[in-house]
């Protein structure tokens, strides 16, 4: 049942879908200071100055298909190279007279800047499945998914544009219809 219904969810949304919305969060950034006698003590500010938050907004429309999701994430810079990060995400999905889907999870992520410009990216996700469906299909599943994702990009100041693959994907199983993604990342 569940491979049928990934299978009509790729007629109805080949790419993703007819349009995909790519919008920030309101970011914030948190500055501490503290009076010191000791100059080579440094405060618990240094970390959050390495800090940065992102994420983004995502809307799918298709013939009969909705996608939305939300996606907060935060990253620490550990050098101009290297940053690693957690995330979080909440997808819900509909497919008019098939079925309806939460998704909701984490993700551990790691990012490396060869040079300013390209991004290259590795992504852990663990994400909870509940899948209804609606009409004359009287279905439910819950279920774990995982997903190893590699991606490159193309980054412009806080904006990173690219694709990512899904190395652990199998057809026709699991929370995704396809296992190349493309993306729109932000960290402010």
């Amino acid at each position: 049942m569940l491979n049928t219904l990934l299978l009509m969810a790729k007629k109805h949304n080949p790419v993703v879908s007819n349009l995909i919305l790519a919008t920030l969060f309101a970011f914030f950034s948190i500055q501490l200071s503290a009076q010191n006698q000791n100059p080579d003590f440094k405060s618990n500010s240094d970390f959050w100055q390495n800090v940065q938050f992102g994420g983004g907004l995502g809307l799918s429309i298709g013939s009969g298909y909705t996608d939305i999701s939300v996606a907060p994430s935060a990253i620490y810079n550990v050098n101009e190279y290297f940053a690693v990060g957690l995330g979080a995400q909440y997808t819900y999905v509909k497919v008019r007279n098939s079925y309806n889907s939460n998704l909701y999870g984490g993700s551990l992520i790691t990012l490396f800047n060869p040079i300013p410009e390209i991004q290259l990216s590795a992504e852990l996700e663990q994400l909870r499945v509940n899948l209804k469906g609606v009409g004359n299909n009287n279905f439910s599943d819950n279920f774990w998914n995982t997903g190893l994702f590699l991606g490159a990009g193309y980054r412009s100041g806080n904006v990173t544009i690219g694709a990512r693959y899904n190395v652990l994907y199998k057809e026709n199983k699991g929370a995704y219809s396809d296992a190349f993604m493309p993306f729109v990342r932000f960290y402010f």
